[in-house]
């Protein structure tokens, strides 16, 4: 191996090292995670070892749902006009905010209410969240957990996130041992149900109701310290819900997410760009509009997720451009180009 190949390999490793880096910011969340100081610079990551921050859950090990861990520790409580200002600096979602608003406001009322010996009514903080796919339902689910330990509506303020699959079991009296389980986890929190209406009986021996009525019981039994948000597409989650009684008692508060404009998915790829240390060109800035415009005229773009899939796609067009070059620079490695989204686009062979 000569001096160019090692050259070249060394930019190689240097350019993966980037990219994992900055990939790993991607959250399931459209904006992704921060990044830690080393990462910021650049530095290569210490192994992972397992969070003991207090209160902190344990990171998912997998893309699917988060799987419920072991006694949760109660999440710390955090000053409501940071939470708030953080909800208003979400990109969209401004119907949602304006609901998430007004129920901060009853509950807040209702905890003083409570403080002062005055009566109150029985308040339902369980939500439903309707829309598409990555349009922020799973972060918002977040954030009411964080409101409510906040405002001590919930003793730990964890968010469990489940579906079907993690609730409902294939053998009859299995499925009321598993639910209960989850909600054993989710006790002091939020339990979010994504695609909720999957519980609807498929057949006959279907046990997804023996997972609703173990819900429901345990709404009840444990009001005070459990929230329960069931998300899914709008339409679907309409039937769900008023196919039930129980469900419809419980479930009085809906919450539609809208899908992104053009505008505001730029708005989020340029947060990506900025969370992950990277600059467009000026030529390259409208042809990323035009390359969003054109990826989500398709009903299966997926919003935010799309985004994150494109801001991807341009990435692996960067490094590729960059695993050409015989020097690279701090700037080329933090620079996106015209040609990159192009190529990202398959305009450019």
């Amino acid at each position: 191996m000569d001096k160019k190949d090692e050259i070249i390999l060394q930019q190689l490793d240097v350019i993966r090292s980037m990219t994992e880096r900055n990939l790993r910011s991607v959250n399931s969340d459209f904006w992704g995670t921060p990044l830690s100081p080393a990462e910021k610079l650049g530095e290569k990551a210490a192994p992972k070892t397992p969070d003991k921050t207090p209160g902190r859950a344990p990171e998912k090990k997998s893309g699917g749902p988060e799987q419920p861990s072991e006694a949760p520790e109660s999440l710390p409580k955090e000053d409501m006009k940071d939470l708030l200002a953080e909800l208003d600096g979400y990109i969209g979602l401004q119907t949602v905010k304006e609901e998430v608003h007004n129920l901060i406001n009853m509950a807040s009322v209702y905890q003083l209410r409570r403080q002062h010996d005055l009566p109150t009514t029985d308040m339902s903080l369980h939500l439903v969240f309707t829309g598409n796919p990555g349009t922020g339902k799973t972060m918002m689910a977040r954030m009411m957990a964080r409101i409510y330990r906040s405002l001590d509506i919930l003793s730990r303020g964890q968010l469990v996130e489940v579906d079907r699959s993690g609730l409902v079991a294939g053998y009859v009296g299995q499925t009321a041992i598993k639910t209960q389980k989850v909600i054993e986890k989710a006790m002091g929190g939020v339990l979010f149900i994504d695609e909720a209406y999957a519980l609807n009986g498929r057949s006959e021996n279907d046990f997804g109701q023996e997972a609703i009525d173990t819900i429901l019981k345990a709404m009840e039994d444990h009001r005070d310290d459990l929230v329960v948000i069931v998300a899914g597409y709008t339409d679907l989650m309409d039937r769900f819900i008023h196919s039930n009684p129980g469900l419809e008692s419980r479930f009085n508060r809906f919450l539609l997410f809208d899908d992104y404009t053009t505008d505001e998915m730029v708005e989020i790829f340029r947060m990506q760009c900025k969370k992950g240390c990277y600059q467009l060109t000026e030529e390259a800035q409208p042809l990323i509009r035009d390359y969003i415009a054109e990826e989500s005229a398709d009903d299966s773009f997926g919003n935010a997720r799309g985004v994150r899939n494109l801001f991807e796609h341009v990435l692996v067009a960067q490094n590729n451009r960059l695993a050409a070059m015989e020097k690279i620079t701090r700037e080329d490695l933090m620079t996106i180009t015209a040609d990159d989204v192009l190529r990202a686009r398959g305009k450019v062979d």
